[in-house]
């Protein structure tokens, strides 16, 4: 038998759940900026209570400044540069459809609120390294990947789920750019996307998520680099074939399938070694798998392989 992983510092003790009282309290808030027309964020579980990792999940690093983290990102379709919050509020997160597609027992659309009623919001302090070496450390506020899996009911042929965001350029200025194959597409295997650190995230910072991060829903895979966390989603399609990704169609010698984080295999242009934490003026080390190879390194079975980290 394999050995067991080892202990999982996101799984709480009840001890360290958020009192109920600010849970209701921070409800109330994000239930009138709902009837406003915002995204429904409304953290919940059976007990009516937020579980929060403990800063202990990311080592010493503290958490990054709420509005550097939602206002620096990467988010192609509102502009190639960083300076995307502005241009992104022109997207409209309701209503929004969420479409399960491919090789399941059977295709299904559903609204987000809708699935949203149905499952348990907890919060994650995560450290999310982009290729371009930077990174952030932040608390995302969402439920496993696993559960909406789960819920899909992939037929035993499927190896693969691949998302895609959304399609509008009217809305989103970068979609006009002809040469990029959108929309923006982005896959795992299904080991991948079930195993508990996969994440899918509709809040960050106890708050609903901003539409520069990715609102309503977005990906967080922290062992990958930032690309694989793709934004705005509206579409899981299960497939048996590998897929080609968006930056693998683009420039698939920069950017491959799996983008592991790993120090020792650079990126063609600039090391990977050591990376710009937001906010912070040292440069510090980067860990191979973002830090969490504990946990995940068992999916790929040879760490020899460069592959795995491209």
């Amino acid at each position: 038998m394999p050995s067991p992983l080892p202990s999982r510092p996101w799984q709480l003790p009840e001890r360290l759940v958020t009192p109920e009282a600010l849970v209701f309290g921070r409800r109330a808030v994000l239930t009138g900026l709902s009837a406003l027309g915002g995204a429904a964020l409304v953290p919940r579980t059976g007990t009516g209570a937020v579980p929060r990792v403990p800063i202990w999940t990311v080592d010493d690093r503290k958490l990054t400044d709420e509005k550097l983290a939602t206002t620096y990102n990467n988010f192609y379709e509102f502009g190639s540069h960083k300076q995307i919050a502005k241009a992104a509020e022109a997207l409209k997160t309701r209503p929004w459809t969420i479409r399960i597609e491919g090789l399941v027992e059977r295709e299904q659309t559903f609204d987000i609120d809708d699935l949203l009623a149905k499952v348990a919001l907890e919060e994650r302090i995560y450290r999310h390294r982009c290729v371009e070496a930077w990174s952030m450390v932040v608390p995302w506020s969402g439920f496993p990947l696993a559960e909406l899996v789960a819920r899909a009911r992939p037929l035993g042929s499927a190896k693969y789920l691949v998302m895609q965001t959304f399609l509008d350029a009217r809305t989103a200025p970068g979609q006009r750019a002809f040469w990029y194959p959108w929309p923006y597409t982005e896959a795992l295997t299904i080991a991948e996307a079930t195993h508990e650190l996969a994440f899918l995230v509709t809040g960050v910072y106890g708050k609903p998520l901003p539409n520069s991060m990715g609102a309503p829903i977005r990906l967080a895979v922290p062992w990958k680099y930032g690309f694989k966390s793709i934004k705005s989603i509206v579409a899981f399609r299960f497939v048996e074939n590998r897929p080609k990704t968006f930056w693998e169609e683009i420039a698939d010698h920069e950017y491959g399938f799996w983008a592991n984080v790993n120090p020792d295999v650079p990126h063609p242009r600039w090391s990977q070694r050591m990376e710009q934490l937001l906010g912070e003026s040292e440069k510090i080390p980067t860990k191979i798998f973002n830090g969490y190879g504990e946990w995940v390194a068992h999916l790929y079975p040879d760490l020899r392989d460069p592959v795995y980290f491209r």
